[in-house]
């Protein structure tokens, strides 16, 4: 493992940059071009506590991250080849189905929706069923499925509701619960951080059975599957270390991402919620195998779907999944990552101390 500071920096401006990761080693280096949900943020601490270990080195992948702020679909990344893997929520993997994308879904990374519909703290809206006649604030249009879904889990509509999109600033959403311009926001776990950053605490009302769901996963093309099998393989170890370790000790995750997202940190105390938010709860494994596949609930999540009209029918699981990855993804001792975690302690004391609350 090869830690130090000024390596951690580099990497910082490699990341700001928008280029791939991992410095140059006597190993081979494979590239692998890779589009997630968010590509800065706390919600995915993981790639960044594998870049600070020193993981992607270790496997021999340099990633470069694409840019998630896009407004074209992510499955014509796969489709047209600028993505070798791609990570799409449950909404978007059965869209893509339903038009017949050919491609397999490889790796679960949450079985927690970081989408839901908020509202402020000191709001009188406690449940869905009270936002009718209302307006939901949309972060993004593609932010309406979510309002859909939790919609229908009360017995509404989309049309029972007044929608507007709003952006991505967090003082512009912020804003519109100050003003009174909305009365809930649909949005991701990032909006969460940065409308409380802004100064308006919020409360999540959206129903459990809404939010468990295989909220991203990472898919590839499903001729492209042996060609990359190899260096897909060794991705997803050095993701699953990242995400792993990133949990053994929050203060020292807290310490590497309020540098690595200094954006989520101006207020270190939300900062702090986001990321436990991200670790201790959206990227909490339901079973024994991190990225393990779930056909059980990729069958659940679809009904609602056809219900509000995303999806024309069911599909089944086995015919969009492949759990060929999983074993690999999962070769790693969590001592090994425990003594990572005290080696990196020991060399950044200042940093990690600066993060004690």
């Amino acid at each position: 493992m090869k830690l130090s500071t000024a390596n951690f920096m580099r990497a910082g401006a490699v990341f700001v940059a928008g280029l791939g990761l991992g410095a140059g080693t006597a190993m081979a280096q494979d590239t692998l071009n890779v589009l997630i949900a968010n590509e800065r943020s706390n919600t995915f601490y993981g790639m960044f506590i594998a870049q600070e270990l020193g993981y992607w080195e270790d496997v021999g992948i340099t990633v470069n991250w694409l840019s998630s702020s896009t407004t074209i679909p992510y499955v014509a990344f796969l489709s047209n080849g600028q993505a070798d893997l791609v990570m799409f929520d449950a909404a978007q993997t059965m869209q893509a189905v339903d038009a017949g994308q050919d491609f397999k879904i490889i790796y679960e990374d949450m079985q927690y929706a970081p989408e839901a519909l908020y509202v402020a703290a000191d709001s009188d809206i406690t449940e869905i069923a009270q936002l009718k006649g209302k307006t939901i604030g949309l972060v993004s249009d593609r932010d309406r499925i979510i309002a859909q879904v939790a919609l229908e889990s009360a017995g509404l509509t989309i049309d029972d509701v007044s929608t507007v999109v709003l952006g991505e600033g967090g003082p512009t959403l912020a804003n519109a619960f100050i003003r009174g311009t909305v009365a809930a926001v649909a949005g991701g776990a990032t909006e969460l951080n940065s409308i409380q950053a802004a100064g308006v605490p919020i409360r999540n009302i959206t129903p459990p059975e809404v939010a468990e769901n295989p909220a991203n996963s990472f898919a590839i093309r499903t001729d492209r599957i042996e060609e990359l099998r190899d260096p897909v393989e060794r991705f997803f170890l050095a993701w699953s270390k990242g995400m792993e370790a990133g949990r053994l000790d929050l203060q020292m995750s807290a310490a590497i991402m309020s540098v690595a997202v200094p954006e989520q940190w101006q207020n270190v105390d939300v900062g702090r919620a986001h990321l436990e938010l991200a670790a201790m709860k959206l990227h909490e494994p339901l079973s024994d195998k991190r990225g393990a596949l779930h056909p059980d609930m990729w069958a659940r999540v679809q009904p609602v779907l056809v219900s509000v009209g995303e999806i024309s029918k069911t599909h089944d699981p086995a015919t969009f999944t492949d759990g060929s990855f999983i074993e690999a993804a999962n070769q790693y001792n969590v001592e090994e990552l425990q003594a990572d975690v005290a080696e990196w302690i020991a060399n950044n004391k200042d940093r990690y101390d600066a993060m004690a609350k």
